[in-house]
Order: structure tokens, then C-alpha cells, then sequence
């Protein structure tokens, strides 16, 4: 019987030589992205987003990237979520982007901060409109009786106007500026290629490889 100690795989989708990197890691970033997109991942956008409780508790959870430039990454949520109150306490975190299909992974760290609320509004409203409803209608991360009274919440909201709804105030967008970047690319043996990029003191980034 085969055990859970037992089950492994080889990595052999590809390789990272230092000379290949992009010198900028937004760059490099861009192009891990477009290539997971070109090749029609599921879900290439989908980051982890980890953050920690007051106690020091670990907390993690899967979110969408829906912005990156060079200020840093972006994605949207419930302020009174779990994780809105968490970053209200601590504002460092980090993202995973994890590409199984290209053995490949990206571990940024940093400070996030709140996008304004005109950024939030725009992006609001840019969503299907029952998702506009089922934001408007959801408490995030609170406790509700059963799925029943949710989906009622959705019809009173729809009843009111079944073609709009106002963005609720504790709902926007967060956006974490990156201090460090990690890039891992999984190789045969276990001997990934690591490469760990951090702020110089030239308004660029060291390159250091790391070992696996």
C-alpha cells in the first residue's frame, strides 16, 4: 500500500539560469504571469494571500491578483474579513503564486495598504452584477444560520433594484508593495533553482541564488 511518505514526482519542466533573469523582479513577475496565462492555466491569476491574527497566528487563504504594476500587486475584499482585520493590525504578508503545470512559484513579501476608494468603485462595478450582489449581500468571514437566509439577503437586495446595487463601504482593494521577491523553479533531484531578490542601495535589486 502505497503510504503518503511515499508519494513524490520528478520536476523536470524546465530550468532558471541567473543570466535569464530580468534585472527588475516586476518584469521577470510579468513574464512568469503571461506565460501561465498563455498557456491557459486554471486559476494563473490565483495568489495566497498569508497574513497573521493578533495572537501571531498563520492565516492564509487563496485571493486573485487583479492589478500588478510597478507600485505592487492588487486584489479586492471585504475589509471586515478575516484577513481586512488582520492587515488593519499588521500590514505585512506575503503572496504565493504557485504554477504546478511549470514547476514553477513566486514568494513576494511586503507591506500592503488600502487602494483608494475610487479605485474600489471602478472595480465594483466592473464585476457580473450577481457578484456585485453577492458582495453587497455577505458579511464576510461572519456567521449566518444557513445558505438559505444568504441567498434571501441577495433577493431583498435585488427586489430594492434588480439591475444596481451600491458598493458597500467596507468593501476595496488592497495592494502590497513588494520589499522581496523569490522565484523557484523545481528541477530534477531536488535541486530547484532559487533566485531571492531584495532592494539595493541604488534603487535596484541584488540577485542572490539561493540553494534548494
Amino acid at each position: 500500500m502505497t503510504t503518503l511518505a511515499d508519494i513524490r514526482r520528478e520536476y523536470n519542466s524546465g530550468r532558471l539560469h541567473r543570466a535569464e533573469l530580468e534585472s527588475d523582479p516586476f518584469k521577470q513577475m510579468t513574464l512568469w504571469l503571461e506565460q501561465a496565462q498563455t498557456a491557459e492555466l486554471k486559476d494563473a491569476t490565483a495568489m495566497t494571500l498569508a497574513t497573521c491574527d493578533h495572537r501571531g497566528m498563520p492565516d492564509a487563504r487563496i485571493v486573485l491578483l487583479k492589478n500588478i504594476d510597478n507600485r505592487g500587486l492588487s486584489w479586492y475584499t471585504s475589509y471586515t474579513s478575516s484577513k481586512g482585520q488582520q492587515l488593519a493590525r499588521n500590514s505585512q504578508a506575503c503572496l504565493l503564486f504557485y504554477w504546478r503545470e511549470f514547476d514553477r512559484q513566486i514568494r513576494i513579501q511586503g507591506s500592503v495598504e488600502k487602494l483608494s476608494a475610487e479605485e474600489a468603485e471602478d472595480y465594483f462595478h466592473s464585476r457580473p452584477l450577481d457578484s456585485q450582489f453577492s458582495a453587497a449581500a455577505s458579511a464576510q468571514s461572519q456567521p449566518i444560520e444557513s445558505r438559505e437566509k444568504l441567498e434571501a439577503r441577495v433577493s431583498q437586495l435585488k427586489q430594492l433594484n434588480a439591475t444596481a446595487v451600491e458598493r458597500p463601504a467596507d468593501w476595496g482593494g488592497y495592494r502590497l508593495i513588494p520589499a522581496t521577491f523569490e522565484f523557484w523553479q523545481g528541477r530534477e533531484n531536488r535541486l530547484h533553482d532559487r533566485f531571492y531578490y531584495a532592494p539595493d542601495n541604488q534603487g535596484g535589486y541584488s540577485i542572490t541564488r539561493l540553494q534548494p
